[in-house]
């Protein structure tokens, strides 16, 4: 951590005032940036100002101050949050899917379909609603990648005998990455990838499925993720304009 003259500690966040309301801004130093920056993450939470090795703090504010205007813009444009509660929506594979508790009901979530679109019945006291939900959606969620991967990892070693085979499946509520690969060959996923459209985890199957063979992003390992799925750029795409969206859920 670098520190001011005085010896007191750099502060990891400053406030801005934005719309009227005072908004918390967490300050990094990042050692590999080559200039100021402000970014608000794509996977929720505070924005975040990042301080090159030789900045200082007051710079740094002062271009935080000066970017009040983009901030705002950008707030205004960010997916409000959509709490796991009765009566709310959550999408499944891309489908909005309405939320219903129904206390009396054995077991846990259940999908049915209905004539008003299909529903998810929650079982179990009101307070564990949203936990029972997030559980229901991750063993969705492994289910759905543990196919894909299987597949495009057998895709993969018709074709490149030297690909590793994945040593195992994690699932997490990742914010900065939708998946992962170790170097030993572990793949580790974003449970909120069930939320989207089925492509879009095909897509992020295959692209770590792809890693066992490149541990890079390189032309070559664009050339198998490719090769793995077709629509990769579409899914690309829909991820950097929709990927945020998925955060707000929950």
């Amino acid at each position: 951590m670098r520190f001011f003259s005085t010896g007191a500690p750099e502060p990891d966040h400053v406030m801005l005032e934005i719309d009227g309301r005072p908004v918390r801004v967490a300050v990094r130093r990042n050692a590999r940036a080559n200039r100021y920056s402000l970014r608000l993450p794509t996977a929720g939470g505070d924005p975040v100002l990042t301080i090159p090795p030789r900045g200082n703090f007051r710079t740094a504010h002062k271009f935080a101050e000066d970017q009040r205007g983009w901030l705002a813009e950008r707030l205004r444009k960010a997916p409000p949050a959509q709490p796991f509660v009765a009566g709310g929506e959550v999408p499944l594979r891309g489908l909005s899917h309405r939320i219903e508790h129904v206390p009396t009901q054995r077991g846990t979530v259940k999908r049915r379909d209905h004539p008003d679109g299909p529903v998810l019945l929650v079982a179990g006291d009101a307070p564990h609603l949203a936990r029972r939900l997030t559980d229901y959606l991750k063993r969705e969620a492994r289910a759905d990648l543990s196919a894909a991967v299987e597949r495009h990892a057998g895709a993969l070693a018709l074709t490149c005998p030297r690909a590793r085979p994945p040593s195992g499946l994690t699932i997490r509520d990742t914010r900065s990455r939708w998946g992962s690969c170790t170097a030993q060959g572990r793949l580790s996923f974003s449970w909120r990838l069930v939320l989207a459209p089925p492509f879009i985890l095909d897509y992020v199957a295959a692209h770590e499925v792809a890693h066992l063979v490149e541990m890079n992003h390189s032309a070559r390992f664009w050339a198998v993720t490719r090769e793995l799925f077709p629509e990769t750029d579409r899914a690309r795409a829909w991820l950097r304009e929709h990927g945020s969206m998925l955060h707000s859920y929950g």
